[in-house]
């Protein structure tokens, strides 16, 4: 079936706001701004805003419906729908799972990995936006290599995050507050997760091994590589030659300023933006982006906060609108090489979102992807 919105403000690729129409056929925009040929069925959406669907970096939210609580768990398949709906509801059309592959047991363990691979591959035909894989491997997890390396060859795995957090967990061991967190998602007592802590970092000399072999497979599948909460300047370029050639959530301003200068996306948290600053203490994403470092924003824990920011970067005078809202649609796209979407032009994906832009927060009226209305409310 042909569509027509008509009466937008559209979002158009490489420019700004432009009150024109957009045609839709066969989960293709099939053009924008003309008169039409009276084919297709209008909607009128009454001088709402039209922009392309957001594309979600990295996004772990999702494990607040796998494990509600600490140490409960719902079943996998009722988690990923709720997820799925939550997103729809987000406006987020193409998600990147961040799924943690840790030495860990529990929540961010290879057997939960698995079930989530198995959940979204069982799915995958219900789904209302499409879900796809941002595998954070952490880099003390050796026994993995194996079955991670394997995963991006299947075509299972469409991003690698490179994470090296067991340092920073072993150094907290001894602090109750801390590691109570850590043996919550666990699901295992003190003593024990102590105890795999302790026999992961007794294989340290082997992690630089791992990780050669594992971007080595990545770039030989054309999986993009990320690197995780980079320390330093250093660490920025050591994991630039080994292929990673994003610099995601970066704990050191100097890791930012020399991605942004090689040319490189940075990635930070919308609920950075959102609230006003990180909730670690570390830079602040508004910040990022009015000084050129900050390429991408991603959802991180807390899908809503992906659609909003864009609008509080605006009406705060960091950016335009229309360069605030590529951070969470053409570019997430194209560090991802999905080329097909993230913009409103002929020939894309029909992801699209229609916006009241007025009132206290602005709202999501409708949500289409792929040419198809998968979420809609009385606000439209």
């Amino acid at each position: 079936m042909r569509q027509r919105l008509v009466g937008g403000r559209v979002l158009v690729a490489g420019g700004g706001l432009e009150e024109t129409s957009v045609e839709v056929q066969d989960g293709q925009i099939a053009g924008v701004g003309g008169s039409g040929d009276g084919a297709a069925a209008e909607i009128d959406v009454g001088g709402a805003l039209v922009l392309p669907g957001i594309v979600d970096f990295h996004g772990d939210a999702f494990e607040r419906q796998v494990m509600p609580r600490p140490g409960v768990r719902v079943p996998i398949d009722i988690a990923l729908l709720d997820t799925d709906a939550q997103l729809a509801a987000a406006g987020i059309t193409t998600a990147f799972h961040g799924i943690t592959c840790s030495w860990e047991p529990g929540l961010r363990s290879v057997a939960t990995m698995r079930e989530l691979f198995d959940g979204f591959a069982r799915l995958a035909p219900t789904v209302l936006v499409d879900h796809r894989v941002h595998l954070r491997y952490e880099a003390d997890n050796l026994d993995a290599v194996d079955e991670v390396a394997e995963g991006m060859r299947a075509g299972r795995i469409h991003l690698l995050a490179l994470n090296d957090h067991t340092p920073a967990i072993a150094s907290r061991l001894d602090r109750p507050d801390a590691l109570a967190k850590y043996t919550d998602r666990a699901c295992v007592s003190a003593e024990r997760f102590r105890e795999l802590c302790l026999a992961a970092m007794e294989r340290r000399r082997e992690v630089p091994a791992a990780i050669e072999t594992l971007t080595g497979v990545a770039r030989e599948a054309g999986v993009p590589i990320a690197a995780h909460d980079e320390t330093s300047v250093a660490q920025r370029r050591h994991n630039r030659a080994l292929g990673a050639m994003v610099c995601e959530f970066p704990m050191d301003r100097g890791a930012a300023v020399d991605a942004a200068g090689a040319g490189e996306f940075v990635v930070m948290g919308a609920p950075n933006v959102v609230r006003g600053g990180s909730h670690l203490g570390n830079g602040g994403a508004a910040d990022y982006v009015a000084e050129g470092l900050c390429g991408i924003l991603a959802s991180d824990y807390h899908y809503p906060s992906l659609f909003n920011a864009p609008f509080k970067l605006a009406t705060t005078g960091k950016v335009s609108f229309a360069d605030a809202w590529r951070l969470v649609s053409a570019a997430p796209a194209a560090a991802v090489g999905l080329h097909d979407r993230g913009e409103i032009r002929p020939g894309a994906r029909a992801d699209i979102l229609v916006v009241r832009d007025g009132g206290v927060v602005p709202r999501l009226a409708r949500v289409m992807v792929g040419g198809s209305t998968v979420y809609a409310t009385g606000h439209g």
